[in-house]
């Protein structure tokens, strides 16, 4: 089959009597470590895919190549195999798979499982019974949530153990925070744990989003209240309900209709997937949270999604019933709807989501790129290297590109890019010299021998690629320049056909596509454009000169300077035809006017 491995028969003995059940495989390396984990609805034909045909990822071409030995586990559903891939990946880290990145810096909300729980920050999880919400992602969030809390509740901040044994020995004393009106003494017994919980219980509403809930119950208890005229106590609920309005304000409101959902989305580039969570209660995102995952084998979006959401999952304790997602996964995660929205509010989620992702990906390389300015040229300049099998980084590129009108004013642009920039005080227009009629190819010879000539003669340094902006013609004509000066074969060069973005290679008939959202095709295509602008401005510049000399310079008496006074403050011929005798005689005098307006038939005074 093509397959490169010295266990191939062994392996494919394995693969024969694997079970067509839902399960995990491991594949080990001769060393006896796993190199790679993965999940499948069916083992036997899932595994069997790797060893039946030639890979057309060289990733996954080297790991089939470095397989030793197999081993799998079968177990009840696809979700079942999902979360055992995603503990296995954790705990092994193998070297093809996708590399989840740790997030213990977000911070989390305990609630502490303790007698009267206190409410804090964590960067440490501790599976004791308590509750952790997050992570958050933004720290400002996290603190103005504990603040609201203290304010509303009158937590606890210290850190006894107030079981009733040690509150009913009196153990502890009362402090600052008690007579400074912010706790209410729990610890020498002036709360009862049932009017602590009441709060808590609250607390944990808020945090899960069901912020509705807890606004109806204080609205009861403040109308009870208001009905006893108890003033001041209504007064102090009133404040909580304020303070719950103005936070339920900040949130993202979506729709009331939607509660209790998910929703994922997922952006990538070469070397990451970044997967984004939205968390919806009641009409409103509660929780926001991004995910990067390093990609080992060029991972497909469809891959690496449902890795990310059962990671995320896990870290958030989710339990949503409806997750939202931008593509179809053909992936069951047990009781759970999987929707793919087309519109209405549920698209709108989605493309919130969409919008964070993005900026996270564009945060995270305008990061990198001020700790270190020049690693996003070089990662260009690398994979143009790379898409375009050249010898050096093409640090020095060139572009060229030739206009004429009806084969008239025959020109011709060169833009020069320096580390994938525009270096435009190096661009040069050139007249074409010794070519009649239209004939493009002619015209890009001898422009690409005088370029290089020059170059050359000035001892200046020679570009490491150039771009022809045409197909296979204009290509062979610089060729044959390179080829009188002697540099074929010494400089990388290129032509690009506008229609289908081809790139020809020299002595290559058959055409490279680079993809569309490539770097490489962007870089060349904003060297193709910039020299056909730079090229029609100056074609524009050229046919407009001689355009003015041809009307102008006929009128005896009407110098250079004089021709160009009337080109400044009118624009253009036309516009002098349609000007009166006493706006030209402003510009440039009585007599002068008489020739100007004689010639062009306006009427004027003598």
């Amino acid at each position: 089959m093509g397959i490169t491995n010295k266990h191939i028969d062994y392996l494919k003995g394995l693969v024969k009597v694997l079970p067509g059940s839902p399960g995990v495989y491991q594949y080990f390396s001769d060393d006896g470590k796993i190199i790679y984990v993965g999940k499948a609805k069916n083992l036997k034909k899932r595994v069997s895919s790797y060893f039946s045909k030639r890979h057309d990822n060289r990733k996954t071409e080297l790991l089939v190549r470095n397989i030793a030995d197999i081993k799998h586990v079968v177990v009840e559903t696809e979700e079942d195999a999902l979360l055992l891939e995603n503990n296995l990946i954790k705990k092994y880290q193998p070297r093809y798979n996708v590399l989840l990145k740790d997030d213990k810096s977000y911070p989390w909300i305990c609630v502490k499982n303790e007698p009267f729980p206190r409410v804090f920050q964590t960067r440490t999880v501790v599976r004791d019974g308590s509750l952790y919400f997050g992570p958050y992602t933004s720290v400002f969030m996290l603190k103005n949530l504990l603040e609201l809390f203290r304010q509303l509740f009158k937590l606890r901040t210290c850190n006894y153990q107030l079981s009733p044994e040690n509150i009913q020995n009196g153990k502890y004393k009362v402090c600052l925070e008690y007579h400074i009106g912010n706790c209410l003494g729990p610890c020498e017994g002036h709360q009862e744990v049932e009017n602590y919980d009441i709060g808590i219980k609250q607390i944990k509403h808020i945090l899960r989003g069901n912020l509705q809930m807890v606004i109806d119950h204080l609205k009861q208890i403040m109308s009870k209240y208001a009905t006893n005229y108890q003033f001041e106590e209504a007064q102090q609920i009133k404040e909580q309900l304020d303070s719950l309005e103005k936070y339920r304000s900040k949130s993202t409101v979506v729709s009331p209709t939607i509660n209790n959902v998910d929703v994922f989305s997922i952006d990538e580039d070469e070397k990451f997937a970044y997967v984004n969570f939205l968390r919806v209660m009641n009409g409103a995102v509660i929780q926001v949270y991004t995910m990067e995952v390093k990609k080992r084998m060029d991972e497909s979006p469809e891959e690496v999604l449902p890795i990310a959401i059962t990671e995320i999952r896990q870290k958030i304790f989710s339990n949503s019933r409806e997750f939202i997602i931008p593509f179809e996964l053909d992936y069951d995660f047990g009781n759970v709807k999987l929707t793919v929205p087309q519109r209405g509010d549920k698209k709108k989620l989605l493309e919130l989501s969409q919008r964070n992702v993005k900026y996270y990906k564009l945060e995270k390389r305008k990061s990198a790129e001020q700790l270190n300015p020049n690693r996003h040229t070089d990662r260009v300049l690398e994979t143009l290297k790379k898409d375009l099998q050249l010898k050096d980084l093409p640090r020095h590129i060139e572009c060229f590109d030739n206009s004429n009108f009806q084969g008239s004013y025959p020109v011709a642009a060169c833009v020069v890019f320096k580390n994938a920039k525009p270096n435009k005080k190096e661009y040069r227009h050139f007249n074409v010299k010794t070519v009649e009629g239209p004939n493009d190819f002619a015209s890009m010879e001898e422009i690409i021998e005088r370029r290089y000539r020059r170059l050359m003669e000035e001892e200046k340094s020679l570009p490491d690629l150039i771009v022809i902006d045409g197909g296979k013609g204009q290509l062979g004509a610089a060729l044959n320049a390179l080829e009188k000066l002697d540099l074929r074969g010494k400089i990388a060069i290129i032509g690009i056909a506008k229609k289908l973005e081809e790139i020809f290679f020299p002595g290559d008939s058959v055409p490279l596509y680079l993809n569309k959202n490539s770097e490489s095709l962007k870089v060349i295509q904003h060297l193709r454009d910039e020299a056909h602008r730079f090229g029609i401005t100056f074609h524009r510049q050229k046919r407009s000169a001689d355009f003015i000399k041809s009307e102008l310079d006929n009128i005896e008496g009407i110098g250079p300077k004089t021709k160009e006074r009337l080109i400044r403050r009118f624009k253009s011929v036309e516009n002098v035809k349609k000007q009166s005798y006493a706006a030209i005689k402003d510009e440039i005098g009585h007599s002068k006017a008489v020739k100007v307006c004689g010639f062009f038939n306006i009427e004027c005074e003598k």
